[in-house]
Formats: structure tokens, C-alpha cells, sequence
């Protein structure tokens, strides 16, 4: 690749792949700007929590990406630190949601250093979890390991070393930047992957090295930096080997929430609990924990989604 090549279709809101010519390593790259300041912005997320949250979206993406069947890609971590969980919900459409639950105070307490608080210290001990459904007909696949390091690249790492023996590195970033239209969250993340035992160009560990040593110089700015398009960010990276993008696709923060699935939900509950959640003036309130959005149904409403 040149620093002429042409931009993908797409140059924000992107997964795509990334081949280093000849050599046995793949890659791929997530930019998410508007998609990333939706989710994020849908709750009052003190800056740590967003971040967290904010990594685990860019790596489902990136990892949900590389799929090559229908359905979703979730990633979770859960412990008993500031963050009781956290989980990011990727679709092979393209579509992109999360969420985090956690105690304000804990948080607040643990942000008291110098530096944002990390995985590790929001989790606490725990469980990072990749889960892959491929829909009502197929049982769900899920792989578990426990949380190591302070940020969920370490943790990503950690897991496809353990559960797929993939020498991996990735590189996660989050950050609020200034933009024409003001302020907004942003997320960036990049992986390699040794996939091949040995390459004309040297021995795979020779080569191994020297991907990572390239891809370490990768900074936090360049990955949430909306004016550093993805073909110039790779071409940073890997301009004397040789890079190119590949199969890039939209990303957009969509929920797949609804007024009929919040009603199937609702009926699902015992008579007694759903008379407990009717309000003074009868009606019933769910807010949607993704993205926030309140529903308000009739109880007649909940009884006919029975039928």
C-alpha cells in the first residue's frame, strides 16, 4: 500500500481486515466515532466506567467481525470490583450495543490516582467471557478465563492464548476528542494474529517480532483520531512491508430493543409480579438497560403478548 491508495468506502464507524503482504499475520482495525458517543452518551457513565465500557465495545467489534456466520458476538467481564459487569453486544449486521452496571461510590473511590482506573481495578476479581450465538438453532459456544491485567486488551490476549493458542496482540483506546460538532467519545482498536508456522521472509518467531514490535508503537491518539483516515494509520505501521485494507463494513449503534420483545419479556413474569411493577396512574415503565430508552405499556398490553 501507498500513501496514495484509496480510501475505503467507509473511514469511520469501520471493522475491517489488514494483510501485510507475505506475511503469515492478519489483522484488523475498528474506528468508532458517532457510534461509539451514542452508546456511551445513552447514561451519566462516570469517565472510568465509560472507557471500560467503551473497550469492550471496540473489541467485540473487532472480534465479532471476523465472523463468518450469522449471529453475535457478545464480550463480558464480571468480578466483584467498582464494575460489577460489563458486556458489549456485536451483530454480524453490524450492529453495536453495551452496557455497564456498577456502584457509583466504589467507582468514585477507585479514581482517586492519577492514572483511569483499568480492568483490572474496575473488575476486580472476575471472569472475562466471550460467548458466540448463531441463533435459536445452534447452541450457543462460550469461552471463559479469568481477568489478567489492567485493560481489556491484556484481557483479550490472555484468552486467545488460553482458549485458542493464537499468538495475538491488541491495542484498545478510548477517549472523549474535540470535533467540528463539539466534544465526542471515540474508540479505536487494532489485532494481529500469527496464523502460519513458517514465511519466506524469515522464521515465524523472526517475523512474530517484528510485527509486534511495529504494531507496540501504535499510539492511543492515532487509534481515536478522526483525522487520521484507517488506510494512513496502516501505512504508519507497516509502509515498508507493505499493507493493505481489506472487506471493510459499517458499524452503527443500533438496539435491538422494541415495545412487543419489552411485552413478550413482561408476560413471561408471574401475574403477581407484573401487578407489582403497575404504577399510580396503571400503566407499566421498563427502561431499556442498553440504551435507555422507556417503554410504557398498558397491562392489557402485557396479557394480549401471551397470546
Amino acid at each position: 500500500m501507498t500513501d496514495h491508495a484509496p480510501h475505503s468506502p467507509v473511514s469511520d464507524d469501520l471493522a475491517a481486515a489488514f494483510q501485510i503482504e507475505g506475511w503469515p499475520v492478519r489483522g484488523r482495525l475498528v474506528r468508532l466515532g458517532a457510534a461509539m458517543d451514542k452508546i456511551l452518551s445513552a447514561h451519566s457513565y462516570p469517565e472510568p466506567v465509560a472507557a471500560l465500557l467503551g473497550e469492550a465495545c471496540a473489541l467485540a467489534a473487532l472480534v465479532g467481525s471476523s465472523l463468518k456466520f450469522e449471529g453475535r458476538l457478545l464480550v463480558q467481564a464480571q468480578g466483584d470490583g467498582p464494575v460489577r459487569y460489563v458486556v458489549a453486544d456485536y451483530g454480524t449486521d453490524g450492529t453495536l450495543r453495551g452496557y455497564c452496571r456498577y456502584d457509583a461510590a466504589e467507582v468514585e473511590a477507585a479514581s482517586q490516582g492519577f492514572a483511569r482506573p483499568g480492568a483490572k481495578t474496575l473488575l476486580g476479581q472476575g471472569v472475562f467471557i466471550m460467548t458466540l450465538d448463531r441463533g435459536p438453532d445452534f447452541e450457543r459456544t462460550q469461552g471463559i478465563t479469568p481477568i489478567e491485567g489492567e485493560s481489556l486488551s491484556l484481557c483479550a490476549e490472555h484468552y486467545f492464548g488460553q482458549s485458542e493458542q493464537v499468538p495475538t496482540k491488541v491495542r484498545l483506546a478510548v477517549g472523549v476528542v474535540q470535533t467540528d460538532a463539539g466534544s465526542q467519545w471515540r474508540a479505536g482498536g487494532a489485532m494481529i494474529q500469527l496464523i502460519a508456522a513458517d514465511d519466506a521472509r524469515g522464521s515465524t518467531e523472526e517475523v512474530w517480532d517484528r510485527t509486534r514490535a511495529l504494531f507496540h508503537t501504535l499510539a492511543d491518539d492515532e487509534l481515536i483520531d478522526p483525522t487520521i483516515s484507517p488506510e494512513t494509520l496502516l501505512f504508519r505501521l507497516f509502509h515498508e512491508d507493505g499493507v493493505r485494507l481489506e472487506d471493510a463494513r459499517a458499524l452503527s449503534a443500533t438496539c435491538r430493543c422494541s415495545k412487543d420483545r419489552i411485552a413478550s419479556v413482561l408476560a413471561s413474569f408471574a401475574p403477581v409480579e407484573r401487578d407489582a411493577m403497575i404504577e399510580d396512574d396503571g400503566k407499566i415503565r421498563v427502561t431499556c438497560e442498553y440504551c435507555s430508552t422507556v417503554y410504557t405499556l398498558e397491562p392489557d398490553e402485557v396479557v394480549a403478548a401471551q397470546i
